[in-house]
């Protein structure tokens, strides 16, 4: 089956897709995005998705093509025309085609492209958990704004693998903030951390649904700075994101976390996570 793209808000075959080479996405990175997850063939936390996305627009001074209302349709309608149940819609926005210039060029129209993807949920990673490793943030300081500049991530996500590790654990100093992908949380003493939803880490929807999970279930929730010792310490660990969902850690720089497999509090919330996305 023929892979539907939405493009220049025309819905277009995969093949009739064309990004010039003078698109400021491509030259500087100079746009945003969104991942958007599929559950029963209904994008997931739509609203808070579309509310980042507006946020980063707003912090890159980018117009958003059609407004939120016209992207909100068009997304709908992608799903339905590729037919997807379950997988990933991804979303990217950039200020559009202009000669290479550092300023942000005055009358040029933004280009949006957008396409699905199938892609089932991680549940053997999110049974057995994931091992880590760790790395120095060196990222810029607006993390918290969804942009296209994502190589300092690739890099860390790479040498995560050759060092054989699922993801790596992002730190400025020894203080944690989120992982290449996703974030990051840890429990001790039955007390979930996190780092606070600033600058420095992007706040994820799965994030922000996760401690939703956790308040309801009276777990009780630390959104404060933790150290590398702390996440060494922790007595489980978890990362939450779009396509990892709630994803135990069980091992970081090759120390075994806690006991080596997902704790209480880590099956708990992925359990009501299930449940929020209607699979309980």
């Amino acid at each position: 089956m023929t892979s539907i793209y939405w493009f220049d808000n025309a819905f277009l075959p995969e093949e009739e897709v064309r990004i010039s080479p003078s698109d400021r996405g491509y030259y500087f990175g100079d746009g945003i995005y969104e991942v958007f997850r599929v559950y029963g063939g209904r994008l997931f936390e739509a609203d808070a998705h579309y509310e980042r996305l507006r946020l980063s627009a707003e912090g890159l001074k980018l117009a958003l093509p059609w407004g939120i209302d016209g992207i909100r349709q068009a997304m709908d309608e992608l799903v339905r025309r590729n037919g997807l149940t379950e997988g990933t819609v991804y979303l990217q926005i950039t200020r559009g085609v202009a000669p290479r210039n550092h300023l942000y060029p005055a009358g040029v129209s933004p280009v949006a492209l957008a396409y699905t993807r199938e892609i089932a949920r991680p549940v053997l990673a999110m049974d057995r958990g994931i091992s880590v490793v760790t790395l120095e943030d060196i990222r810029w300081l607006h993390c918290n704004y969804k942009t296209l500049n994502l190589l300092a991530n690739v890099m860390a996500k790479q040498e995560a693998a050759e060092r054989g590790a699922a993801d790596a654990i992002l730190h400025r100093s020894g203080i944690v903030t989120e992982s290449s992908a996703s974030n990051v949380m840890i429990v001790k003493d039955g007390i979930l951390r996190t780092h606070p939803a600033d600058n420095l880490i992007l706040h994820g929807v799965t994030r922000a649904v996760t401690l939703r999970l956790a308040r309801a279930a009276e777990i009780p929730v630390e959104e404060r700075p933790f150290t590398l010792e702390e996440l060494y310490g922790a007595d489980e660990a978890f990362v939450t994101g779009t396509t990892v969902e709630v994803t135990p850690i069980v091992s970081v720089d090759g120390r075994e976390l806690g006991s080596g497999a997902a704790g209480p509090v880590t099956r708990r919330l992925q359990r009501d996570f299930a449940a929020a996305i209607g699979l309980a």
